[in-house]
């Protein structure tokens, strides 16, 4: 039996096509997000999270196509963001097959769209996304894929967030992303005592021992990464890689019990 925090790769979608962005910009083809989808069916991961980048900037509902092509070749949970504006989408996602809604932009714009997405899909099925930016040594929120800096601190946030019945957070560090130097530790463990639901790390993992840091120190429930899941080597080639149950267990990630 083990204790099994979730361990998360994040696919980056842009206009169809699957990338990675490096502090949300820059982005680097990877190709189709489908077969990343089939390889990751072969990895044994705990879940899955498609975020569409571009769906809010350029104002397109989620490419439900797409996503139906995705979730027919998903054994795995799926979450997914970008561009989720009203109750009927979020229906129509979790009829596709997500099992949580993740929305960022809208949660600023509309804080009431949260309590109907709860009402329709659960708690346990909408997750508020919160992206954080250092700006003059202070955490600030941004919305519209980090190009909106807002007046808010990240702990605000999650806390309006949770008031308002969301069941999870998925924070993003916009200065970590991509960069593969490590999570803010700092930031995520503010966040996580300050709330009371689960909250999702990602931004900056680099390997096993950054998962392991910003589930133990962070105190996060998960721990998300694109980056890591992706490339592979000192000179980034393209492969999908993703650490054994093996090796999270040598690690501490996962715990044996008898």
């Amino acid at each position: 039996m083990y204790t099994r925090p979730r361990i998360i790769p994040v696919l980056l979608i842009d206009d169809g096509d699957l990338i990675k962005t490096k502090q949300f910009g820059s982005p680097t083809y990877l190709g189709d997000p489908v077969n990343a989808v089939k390889i990751f069916n072969r990895k044994g991961i705990d879940e899955l999270a498609i975020l569409d980048i571009s769906a809010t900037r350029l104002e397109k509902e989620p490419d439900f196509e797409l996503l139906k092509d995705i979730a027919s070749q998903a054994f795995m949970p799926l979450s997914y963001g970008g561009g989720i504006k009203s109750v009927e989408q979020v229906r129509k996602l979790i009829a596709t097959g997500y099992e949580k809604i993740v929305i960022n932009t809208e949660f600023v714009k509309n804080p009431e769209f949260i309590k109907a997405a709860v009402e329709l899909a659960g708690g346990q099925s909408v997750v508020v996304s919160i992206d954080v930016k250092e700006i003059n040594c202070q955490y600030k929120c941004a919305i519209s894929d980090g190009r909106e800096i807002i007046d808010a601190s990240p702990v605000e946030l999650a806390k309006k967030a949770e008031e308002l019945g969301a069941g999870e957070i998925f924070l993003n560090s916009i200065d970590r992303d991509g960069m593969m130097q490590g999570y803010d530790i700092e930031l995520v463990k503010n966040v996580a005592d300050a709330v009371n639901i689960p909250v999702t790390a990602c931004g900056g993992a680099s390997g096993i021992q950054d998962l392991k840091r910003v589930l133990q120190e962070g105190k996060a429930h998960a721990a998300a990464a694109g980056s890591m899941f992706v490339f592979y080597g000192r000179l980034k080639a393209v492969l999908i890689t993703v650490p054994t149950e093996a090796e999270l267990t040598e690690s501490g990630i996962y715990c044996a019990f008898i």
